[in-house]
């Protein structure tokens, strides 16, 4: 650190309150922070020494206050303050595409929000009924053979499951699933009711059936069997049927199909005593080959019924 003269410290006085810049300076650029021993001889409790030798013509200066130096502005302030003052960051140089930006701000239009062309869509027509009686008697006539699970709904509320075999004309086989011990056979000229655990056998014609119409080789609804109404609820088509030659007197068929009639799903039977039997395919199979040993009517063991 350079050691500032007296004479430039008394200066200082005179000249009066130093500028901001050079109050700034630290301390210690000026005074050491402890005073050495030799300066502690000036202390007040030494003898004091003569100042003849110090005196001038002009008054005398007034005695410095320790507690308020005041720090002479050296020569070199201005350079010691470019060095330790921080500069502001500089501002990156701006390319022409910012000074463009800048100096004169875009105006971006919003784009108009175009709606998208819609093309109208083609509302399916629900079948007329003549529609839907050429569509289930061309099923029917074009069946050959189908296999299906099927689950049994009684009018007391009872299931029972199995399995459908049916190969047109004529033949037809409900297996019922344990522990139900019934089977229902036709073999294109009788209905068969088997019970294995009571090894009995009932025997019908099958024109005594609500179901004979479905195995004629050609099916006509309406001339066959009389129709009663037809309802489209958009997910199935219903056609009801109503067959007076039945066992016992007239029986009422109601057939359920998808909406375009291409597949029979199920059907629901109320005899003449009013009793109710719902049938529902599940995994129907068409066009499926079937052993022909299942359509065999053991008619030596008949036992009671109607040939």
């Amino acid at each position: 650190m350079r050691a500032i003269p007296l004479a430039g410290l008394v200066t200082a006085l005179f000249a009066g309150t130093l500028p901001a810049v050079a109050q700034t300076l630290p301390i210690d650029m000026i005074l050491a922070p402890t005073r050495p021993a030799a300066a502690q001889a000036f202390g007040p409790s030494l003898q004091q020494l003569p100042t003849a030798t110090f005196r001038h013509a002009h008054p005398a200066v007034a005695e410095i206050q320790p507690s308020r130096p005041v720090i002479p502005r050296p020569a070199n302030a201005e350079q010691v303050l470019a060095v330790t003052a921080p500069l502001p960051p500089s501002r990156p140089a701006l390319t022409d595409i910012q000074r463009a930006s800048e100096a004169e701000p875009l105006a971006i239009a919003p784009k108009p929000v175009m709606a998208a062309a819609v093309e109208p869509v083609a509302l399916q027509q629900p079948l007329s009924n003549s529609a839907v009686v050429e569509r289930a008697n061309a099923y029917f006539t074009n069946l050959t053979t189908l296999v299906a699970d099927f689950t049994q709904v009684g009018g007391d509320g009872r299931r029972q499951g199995g399995t459908l075999y049916l190969q047109r004309p004529g033949k037809v086989r409900f297996e019922y699933d344990p522990p139900a011990t019934l089977q229902v056979i036709a073999d294109g000229r009788s209905v068969a009711v088997r019970d294995r655990k009571l090894a009995t056998q009932d025997l019908y014609s099958i024109s005594q059936t609500p179901l004979k119409f479905l195995l004629r080789e050609q099916v006509n609804l309406g001339r066959d069997i009389r129709i009663i109404g037809i309802t489209n609820d958009g997910d199935s088509i219903r056609i009801g049927l109503e067959d007076s030659s039945t066992l016992g007197g007239t029986s009422r068929i109601t057939l359920y199909f998808d909406p375009q009639v291409e597949n029979l799903n199920q059907w629901r039977i109320i005899d003449a005593q009013g009793f109710q039997t719902v049938v529902v395919l599940n995994k129907a199979e068409r066009d499926r080959r079937i052993d022909q040993d299942l359509f065999k009517i053991q008619y030596e063991a008949i036992v009671g019924g109607n040939k």
